[in-house]
């Protein structure tokens, strides 16, 4: 724990400036951004368990536990938040809909180990083939479709309470722009407790479940199961999902790359190796697969905090809320239209990452190749169009990630087909 130089006086970020990975801010600020990441990650990652059925406080024990894992398997040079990954939630519908739990789990298994397998490939084989499958018009479209695509997540949170929504987003902002330091790097965090001020004078909170939850318990586990009928089924049906995590964990290392140092880039394959052993994980043990977090991402942007220490403070902090049921309800209670007002602000800022690696990149948009690589992936994702073929279920991610990619490398190789054939003809023909 003391790897981390201190960034300048501790308490300061200069303008432009950043906290790399490798550096803290004094220990105050550090408990209080990561316990930042907590408040950003908890929303979504409760969320995921609730839709499918799976234990809430185990699935926020392996995200705690998966957050570690990451931070040491990259070397404590890659920032990120393991949550739950919204990529499994219709397979995993699907999958207890008609099977038990341990036969979802043994998806997230196979899932998670087809993952580190791609990661492997990666980390021996170099990051050259990844640069030239996803170079900076596709890795930027797939950052920000990530970001785009959770809009209207946060749309139905915002439509469930307008006026909180309304006012947890401008004390964001407010907090973010009018203040200067420790204030400003905690915007969201501030934001959150003044909206959740507002939806206890609205009369928006529910503390039903509160009550009756004890301080100290054990989350429930449970065991994947192989040798269950239909499971390998059941497994076909998942991997399709390996797609989105490599999307989303590559785009996250972009946008690190991009904030802070280049370098970061050389550590995608143990990002994918990590991602993927975490999911092993936490589908071991009946919790949901994890992935590269979209919110925690925003949290870094907005607070130019890039410190691994941040998150190891997030994850310990998760891991003991885990066996919190009481604490655990606290943050579950935090309503819709705060959630809402939040995440308007987050997903915006990863869509903005996105973008930024065009800029920075200097992608040439005069190209109709680089237009509609960007152009059709973004509207697929926002619109959240989805193919089902059979059992599989595409949602937007995976098709505008697909988009992306096939537009670019199939439009560039017509162009060099057309460049070699007119070369090939000659000047008479060609004329």
């Amino acid at each position: 724990m003391s790897g981390w130089s201190l960034h300048g006086d501790g308490r300061t970020v200069a303008p432009g400036a950043v906290v790399s990975p490798g550096e803290r801010l004094n220990w105050g600020a550090t408990i209080a951004m990561g316990m930042q990441h907590v408040v950003a990650m908890f929303g979504a990652t409760f969320l995921v368990p609730t839709l499918t059925g799976f234990p809430v406080s185990t699935t926020l024990l392996f995200s705690g536990i998966g957050t570690i894992l990451f931070l040491v398997i990259t070397g404590n040079r890659l920032p990120s938040y393991l949550g739950s990954s919204f990529a499994f939630i219709a397979p995993i519908t699907a999958a207890t809909a008609q099977h038990a739990i341990g036969s979802a789990l043994a998806g997230i298994i196979a899932v998670g180990v087809l993952l580190a397998l791609v990661g492997f490939l990666v980390q021996f084989a170099g990051i050259g083939w990844v640069d030239r499958l996803m170079p900076p018009v596709v890795a930027g479209a797939i950052v920000a479709l990530i970001g785009f695509n959770l809009a209207s997540s946060a749309w139905n949170n915002v439509q469930q309470a307008p006026v909180t929504a309304t006012i947890t987003l401008a004390a964001v902002i407010l907090f973010a722009v009018v203040f200067r330091g420790f204030l400003g790097r905690i915007s969201i965090f501030l934001g959150v407790i003044v909206g959740y001020v507002v939806a206890a004078i609205r009369g928006e909170l529910d503390f039903s479940k509160l009550d009756d939850a004890p301080w100290i318990g054990l989350p429930e586990f449970h065991l994947p199961d192989f040798a269950a009928p239909g499971t390998w089924s059941v497994i076909a049906m998942f991997l399709p999902v390996v797609l989105v995590l490599v999307a989303e964990n590559v785009g996250h290392v972009r946008g690190v790359a991009t904030m802070t140092d280049a370098t970061a880039n050389r550590y995608t394959g143990r990002a994918l190796i990590a991602d993927g052993a975490s999911t092993v994980l936490a589908g071991g043990f009946g919790g949901s697969a994890t992935t590269t977090y979209g919110e925690n991402i925003g949290v870094m942007a907005a607070t130019r905090v890039y410190s691994t220490a941040v998150y190891w403070v997030a994850g310990v902090v998760a891991i003991l809320l885990a066996f919190s049921p009481k604490v655990g309800e606290v943050f579950n209670s935090i309503p819709a239209g705060v959630l809402g007002g939040v995440t308007t602000a987050l997903y915006g800022l990863i869509g903005i990452i996105g973008i930024k690696i065009w800029v920075d990149n200097r992608v040439d948009f005069s190209r109709p190749v680089n237009q509609y690589t960007a152009g059709v992936a973004l509207v697929l994702a926002i619109a959240n169009y989805t193919m089902t073929l059979g059992d599989f279920v595409f949602s937007g991610i995976v098709l505008g990630s697909v988009a992306a990619l096939v537009i670019y490398h199939l439009g560039n190789a017509i162009a060099r087909a057309r460049r070699t054939g007119a070369d090939d003809a000659g000047p008479i023909a060609a004329g």
